[in-house]
């Protein structure tokens, strides 16, 4: 019988994170584990002769390699034929530069751009002068929205240049990067094609992936709406003429961007299996992953273009352990405390590689798991994720569910109105979460009340105990004052069983629950209209924390004698964080800028963090002197530390 070999990279083997590792979806699901290094990517993922030795040492007969890191390496698959060891994808599209020069040979339209290596700064300006801006900068090997800048000027194009090469570097193992014009405000439409060592090729119809941030995808769709037959057939046609072109054998996607008037230009061909292939594995019924082999081992496709079919709609959320509010997802490190993936929710589709008591850490990327359902039509595939995503429980680590229940329900999402600056173009002071109607707020008013009053009754039981109460409690009706953002509410709840009558601002509405509040998942009924809430956390304080529509929302529920007595507490003193730096998320500090005593300049770099194979440049709020530094180049900071004080 043959075994599934598989590669782990603990950051210390003997540590208890090691013991964590082991306990990891995808290591249980392995008949055998090699450790190939320490969890730094350069280490591990990257170290091509420590994988290479793991591959002799266990006599492995084939190598998938996945989705990035060596995915696209020419050394890695010649290293892997050179002892005849199958290798289940086809790079020989993976260079970006060469895949570009390829494209303008098989008369694939492509983007302006410099056709070759950029060497330095210097000429990464050169080049840009001469294309025109805006333009993008990339990582030849890159994929996933790593090494990716786009410049609107000199100044931006050298600091591109600079993070675009460190990034490519750190994720890739390879910082060539080249330079084309930036199309501004496109769709990213990609085409899926599948090709065999027969001269067979096949498109698998596209997939719409321009929901995106820091040029990384975040919400997939298949088919588009914005494509009609015949530009979906010219774009496959072209997709596979590439693909002939070069000979190529396995599952690839080319890239397209798309303008307004269905103007399509090639931006590049991945040749490895995409994050997003679930999506079409569900309107065309192929097994994307099985293709692959088969053609690997050299066996003939099974299909021709007419049996390609169209069945329904899918959609795919990247669900990240990512802060939504800054920079719409900067990265989350911690432990699952809890997880719940919502596969009771009818055609759900869960790709993940954690559990409960899984560890996100600073040194991959934040993906928790991608989710998908699928519907016979669009509204229903939507319908569907929406639900999901309320089902879904993830705690330990801050998450993004609430922007992807934003953008799927947003009303320009859901008429296809959509391009790649959707995110800034729809939420242009940044995200910041649900805004709730009247109507919604009252009913999320109505059911934090219900579910407070519940714990206090529940509070005033004695459960296997003859004990009798010596004051009988009386309350029939309760008085209470909630806090929810800036504005106070009065609120009155009286109870009838598992059903309250609330009263929030002069308005009566009937809440219904089984109110179990050990469960994760609260199914509430609001006059006949059904939510699913998540309480995340309440104490005896009144402070309630309660995910609602997506977003988690914190109340403060006090008792009208409370809430009166509450104004003579000392207000905490607001931290002046103009005089101060602190890391906006974890990572490892690579490069520190300044020294105590210099003079800075509002807007000026103090430092980079790299969280998670991304570079963030951390910069002055204000003008003046350094006072103190706190970090180091190489250390590894947290979420909220201190970096640097000024006078």
């Amino acid at each position: 019988m043959a075994k599934t070999e598989l590669l782990i990279f603990p950051s210390h083997p003997s540590s208890p994170s090691s013991l964590i590792l082991s306990l990891q979806v995808h290591v249980k699901m392995a008949d055998e584990t090699v450790c190939v290094g320490p969890a730094p990517t350069s280490k591990s993922y990257l170290n091509m002769d420590a994988i290479m030795e793991a591959i002799k040492k266990t006599r492995a007969q084939a190598v998938h390699p996945g989705y990035g890191f060596l995915s696209e390496n020419k050394e890695f698959a010649r290293r892997l034929v050179s002892l005849l060891i199958l290798i289940v994808v086809d790079i020989s599209m993976g260079d970006k530069i060469e895949s570009k020069l390829l494209a303008k040979k098989a008369k694939v339209n492509t983007i302006p751009g410099y056709d070759g290596v950029v060497k330095d700064a210097d000429e990464a300006v050169r080049i840009a002068r001469e294309i025109g801006y805006p333009i993008m900068i990339k990582a030849s090997a890159g994929g996933g929205g790593k090494g990716m800048r786009i410049a609107w000027d000199d100044e931006e194009t050298r600091e591109g240049f600079r993070f675009s090469s460190q990034e490519a570097a750190s994720s890739f193992g390879d910082d060539r990067l080249l330079i084309e014009k930036f199309i501004d405000n496109p769709r990213h439409i990609e085409i899926q094609v599948l090709a065999d060592k027969h001269d067979n090729a096949l498109w698998l119809n596209e997939r719409e992936c321009s929901i995106q941030r820091r040029n990384q995808k975040v919400v997939e769709e298949e088919p588009s709406t914005f494509l009609d037959p015949e530009t979906r057939r010219r774009m496959g046609e072209q997709a596979v003429s590439l693909a002939k072109a070069v000979q190529y054998s396995s599952a690839g996607t080319v890239e397209f961007l798309v303008d307004s008037k269905k103007n399509f230009y090639f931006l590049e061909m991945n040749t490895r299996l995409q994050v997003e292939h679930p999506i079409t594995e569900c309107i065309t019924g192929l097994d994307l992953v099985q293709e692959m082999i088969r053609v690997a081992k050299g066996y003939p496709l099974r299909h021709k273009q007419a049996d390609i079919p169209i069945n329904g709609w899918a959609v795919e959320c990247r669900v990240y352990a990512e802060d939504p509010y800054k920079s719409f997802g900067l990265p989350s490190i911690g432990r699952l405390s809890q997880y719940k993936e919502p596969l009771h929710v009818p055609n759900v589709r869960v790709d993940s590689g954690i559990q409960e008591g899984s560890d996100i850490s600073i040194y991959y990327d934040p993906m928790i798991s991608k989710l998908v359902t699928y519907g016979s039509n669009r509204a229903e595939a939507l319908q569907r994720m929406e639900e999901a995503l309320d089902n879904y429980v993830i705690r330990g680590v801050t998450h993004n569910i609430c922007l992807l229940r934003e953008v799927i329900t947003n009303s320009r999402f859901v008429r296809g109105d959509i391009s790649t600056k959707f995110l800034p173009d729809v939420y242009p002071e940044g995200f910041k979460g649900h805004k709730l109607t009247d109507p919604e707020k009252r009913e999320l008013l109505a059911t934090a009340t219900s579910l407070y009053v519940t714990e206090q009754l529940r509070s005033q039981r004695f459960l296997g105990t003859p004990r009798v109460a010596i004051v009988k409690p009386d309350v029939k009706r309760w008085e209470l004052s909630v806090q929810l953002g800036d504005a106070t509410h009065s609120v009155t709840v009286s109870n009838n069983g598992s059903t309250f009558s609330v009263e929030v601002d002069g308005m009566k509405l009937n809440v219904t629950s089984e109110w179990n509040l050990a469960s994760p998942l609260l199914s509430v009924t609001v006059d006949g209209s059904q939510r699913i809430i998540q309480c995340l956390s309440r104490d005896a304080s009144g402070n309630l924390s309660i995910q609602f529509l997506g977003t988690v929302y914190k109340l403060r529920i006090l008792t009208k004698l409370a809430a009166e007595l509450s104004k003579y507490m000392p207000e905490k003193t607001v931290e002046d964080t103009t005089s101060i730096l602190r890391s906006p998320m974890p990572g490892a500090v690579v490069a520190v800028s300044v020294k105590p005593g210099d003079m800075v300049s509002e807007g000026q770099e103090i430092c980079v963090i790299e969280a998670m194979k991304m570079q963030n440049s951390m910069i002055a709020a204000k003008t003046g002197k350094v006072k103190a530094v706190h970090c180091k180049t190489g250390e590894t900071v947290g979420e909220g530390d201190l970096l640097v004080e000024m006078e």
